[in-house]
C-alpha cells in the first residue's frame, strides 16, 4: 500500500466535542499508511461569490489545505438534523471559485458520533448529498454512526470499549482500501 495524505474535518467547533474525541481516536487508530492531519475552518468568514476574485488570506490557507490532501475524512455531530453550520461554510469555500473545487475526485468518508441512539445517520446523508454534487467519491459502507457513551473515549483519543475499537480500527483499514481503489481507477492529484 500506498501513504496517503488524510486531511480531516472535526465538523463542531466546541473545544470539549465528542466527535473530537472520535477524530484523535481514529487518528490514533489509522493503519501507517495514512497521514493524518486536521483541517480547521474556525476562523473562516461567512462565504460569498463576492470573495471569487480574492480569497482573503485565511480562507487561501484553508484551501490549500485542503488542496495538499489526498483524501478528507469528515467526523461531524449532527445539528437540527443536519450538519453544523460552520462545516457546511467551509465546504462552500473548498469548493469555490467555480471550477476550481478542491474536492472533485478526491476519495472522502463520513463518521460522526452523538449521545442519541442513531449517532449521526440523518447529518451523515445531508453531507454525502453535498460531497456527491461535489463530485468526491465517497466511501458509502462500512457506515458508522457511533453512539457515545460518557467515557467512551478519553480526551486523548484512547478508546475504552473494546469492541468499538475494533470497529473504529477496521473503518479506518477500509477507508484506506476505499482510498486505494479510487486511486486505482482515478489518476491521484499531482
Amino acid at each position: 500500500m500506498t501513504d496517503y495524505k488524510v486531511g480531516y474535518f472535526v465538523g463542531s467547533l466546541a473545544k470539549a466535542s465528542i466527535n473530537r474525541k472520535l477524530a484523535k481516536a481514529l487518528v490514533r487508530l489509522a493503519p501507517s499508511g495514512l497521514i493524518m492531519n486536521e483541517i480547521t475552518f474556525a476562523d473562516l468568514p461567512l462565504y460569498s461569490y463576492d470573495y471569487d476574485a480574492d480569497f482573503p488570506p485565511e480562507a487561501k490557507r484553508f484551501k490549500a489545505s485542503v488542496d495538499a490532501a489526498e483524501a478528507i475524512l469528515f467526523v461531524t455531530p449532527e445539528y437540527n438534523r443536519s450538519i453544523p453550520g460552520g462545516l457546511k461554510n467551509a465546504i462552500d469555500w473548498a469548493s469555490r471559485p467555480w471550477g476550481q473545487n478542491s474536492f472533485r475526485r478526491k476519495p472522502s468518508g463520513v463518521i460522526g458520533a452523538s449521545i442519541g441512539s442513531i449517532g449521526t445517520a440523518v447529518a451523515q446523508q445531508s453531507l454525502k448529498s453535498v460531497m456527491a454534487f461535489c463530485n468526491s467519491p465517497l466511501m458509502n459502507a462500512i457506515e458508522a454512526y457511533i453512539h457515545f457513551t460518557p467515557g467512551l473515549i478519553a480526551d486523548d483519543g484512547e478508546v475504552t470499549d473494546e469492541s468499538t475499537e475494533v470497529f473504529l480500527r477496521d473503518y479506518m483499514v477500509e477507508f484506506e482500501a476505499f482510498i486505494e481503489r479510487v486511486y486505482t481507477a482515478i489518476p491521484r492529484p499531482g
